[in-house]
């Protein structure tokens, strides 16, 4: 199976709050690395016509809408250059007021389209792109073709779209992870970029997996973000890095695409609250309220003293609640959330997969295991 060459908008660990309101303001809507680096080729195959550098350009994007984008900069002394700074909007995305530029030359031929500096190479499969090709997905690809076609008959085109510190940005994304080298991914689906949208996110988890079915890997483990799976990765030295994959609070989503790929074993490794949230059958883990989730752990535990069971419903933190649970020594309560887990995780992702959780502590201690 392949997914799509993705990076995170944000790292797992600072990624926003699903659905939270904004009632302050309007979220603005941005628009994709892909779109930027199609904003640039046009600039640059009008600059070649024309031979000056236009202020601003209105790109088609998929689907027929089109949007108006200014032009950074651009020189047209030797191969002609022209940068975008990519805007997007309210979302929180790494590459946001991103330098994404094209160097344009005519060659004899059809189009072409490469990486340059800042753009990462594909070197794992299981990607869209096989390995050895530059991280510019289809759409975006076609967007630059769709953009240009006005000036192909008259002659052949290269582009070389480049992204200033892209290598740099791309250490905070999971790029590195999904064998794409160098630099960041030139992306976008229909060439904007919705404000707090988690469907990139999502997109990630589903490119990480591909990539651990591309190696024939039968087991992963789903972690919360980077400290949960350097834990897990601890305790699992048996398993590649590839196997380990953050899903965030997307748990639902992680198991659904797990089981679509044929995975046969699929492994939670969470601390004490993710865990609750999970084993209360929570599909997104941070879409829900505290006292919600240590209330239901407080039901679960009948076999606690009462005034126990009355301190944890009221504990502000699930960190608290699993302090008191510590106090009273009450470790078989904390075996029960992580066999929670595992009934829930079975309930969402079906009788297939063998399934296994891990409960842990911010030490690394493994508080409790289940199967």
């Amino acid at each position: 199976m392949t997914a799509s060459l993705v990076q995170p908008i944000m790292t797992p660990s600072k990624q926003p709050e699903p659905d939270k309101p904004r009632p302050d303001k309007k979220l603005r809507t941005g628009f994709s690395t892909g779109t930027a680096a199609a904003a640039a080729a046009l600039a640059a195959a009008l600059a070649l016509r024309d031979g000056r550098i236009p202020d601003r350009v209105t790109v088609s994007l998929p689907g027929g809408k089109k949007l108006t984008i200014p032009v950074f900069e651009g020189q047209i002394n030797g191969p002609v250059r022209t940068v975008v700074v990519k805007d997007a909007g309210d979302d929180p995305d790494v590459t946001n007021k991103a330098h994404i530029g094209v160097i344009l030359e005519e060659r004899p031929g059809e189009l072409s389209v490469v990486g340059g500096s800042g753009v990462g190479l594909v070197t794992k499969p299981g990607l869209v792109l096989p390995p050895g090709e530059w991280a510019i997905n289809p759409v975006p690809r076609q967007m630059i073709r769709d953009n240009l076609a006005p000036f192909l008959p008259e002659v052949g085109l290269k582009v070389t779209v480049f992204i200033r510190d892209g290598e740099k940005l791309a250490q905070k994304t999971l790029n590195p992870r999904l064998g794409i080298v160098g630099g960041l991914s030139v992306l976008g689906t229909t060439g904007l970029v919705k404000p707090f949208s988690h469907s990139a996110y999502v997109a990630t988890i589903d490119s990480a997996l591909s990539v651990a079915r591309a190696m024939g890997l039968s087991e992963i483990v789903l972690t919360t973000g980077g400290r949960s799976e350097r834990l897990a990765r601890d305790l699992r030295p048996d398993l590649p890095p590839e196997a380990f994959v953050q899903m965030a609070d997307y748990f639902q989503a992680a198991l659904d695409l797990a089981v679509k790929k044929g995975f046969e074993r699929i492994g939670l490794a969470v601390f004490f609250g993710k865990a609750v949230k999970q084993a209360a059958g929570f599909s997104c883990t941070h879409a829900h309220k505290s006292d919600m989730d240590l209330q239901a752990l407080a039901g679960w535990l009948s076999s606690v003293p009462e005034n126990v069971r009355a301190d944890i419903a009221r504990a502000p933190t699930a960190l608290a609640a699993l302090d008191i649970l510590k106090t009273y020594r009450q470790t078989a309560s904390i075996r029960l959330v992580a066999q929670k887990m595992v009934q829930s995780a079975r309930n969402l992702a079906g009788p297939e997969p063998d399934i296994w959780a891990q409960v842990m502590d911010f030490d690394g201690t493994v508080l409790a295991m289940a199967n």
